[in-house]
């Protein structure tokens, strides 16, 4: 497949890239910045530089043109509040209309355990707005057409991936799940159909990803 990171320099997306391609896909990653670009085609991937949070539908839907697959992993990294809506949901929402709008069939987002209304923080908790916004984002996807795999890790950490998860059907305090596991799962799902249209939620464990594939196609 052809696919196309958003977020390509994140920590996530430079794990995920050289696992692509060394599964045969064509890779671009797309950045804001073009000091980052000899970072992501370290890793096999092609860099590509456009500013997600400024690009409107139209301007995305080019930038997706020939893509078979999108995986976001995009984010404000805890900017401002105005920032965190800007990137986390209205961009990641226009890229949704325009994978959408360019026949674009596959959608794999990177959210996390706690996008979840029933697990919402209080209003005045400053992580409310990155809440809201992955939330708001995962329920567009959802509503989509797209054949839309969202993962929900819990907290991030930087130990090794094992391949190997602990599902959970919510929202867990206390999982973990390494930066390197959620590339190893988001290259497994996404020419899996077992993922489609699931919201997968997991944190670093025991379970091979096949198996938990099965149980939750199940």
């Amino acid at each position: 497949m052809r696919i196309t990171i958003i977020g390509g320099h994140g920590k996530v997306a430079l794990l995920l890239a050289p696992l692509l391609v060394a599964a045969g896909h064509d890779v671009r990653s797309v950045v804001r910045n073009p000091d980052h670009v000899t970072d992501v085609e370290a890793t096999g991937a092609t860099g590509v530089v456009s500013s997600v949070e400024e690009a409107d539908v139209a301007a995305l839907a080019t930038l997706l043109d020939g893509t078979d697959a999108v995986v976001w992993t995009a984010g404000a990294g805890g900017g401002s509040p105005e920032r965190t809506k800007a990137v986390d949901r209205d961009a990641a929402i226009r890229s949704m209309d325009a994978a959408e709008a360019t026949g674009i069939g596959r959608y794999v987002m990177i959210s996390f355990s706690g996008a979840f209304p029933d697990v919402r923080v209080g209003a005045d908790n400053p992580f409310r707005t990155y809440q809201d916004a992955k939330i708001a984002a995962d329920e567009h996807l959802r509503g989509t057409g797209l054949d839309w795999t969202i993962l929900a890790p819990g907290t991030l950490t930087d130990e090794p991936g094992g391949r190997e998860v602990n599902p959970t059907a919510r929202f867990r305090d206390g999982d973990e799940a390494p930066r390197e596991l959620v590339a190893q799962v988001a290259a497994g799902v996404l020419g899996d159909p077992r993922a489609s249209r699931r919201t997968l939620v997991f944190g670093a464990g025991n379970v091979p990803l096949d198996a938990w594939l099965d149980d939750a196609s199940s």
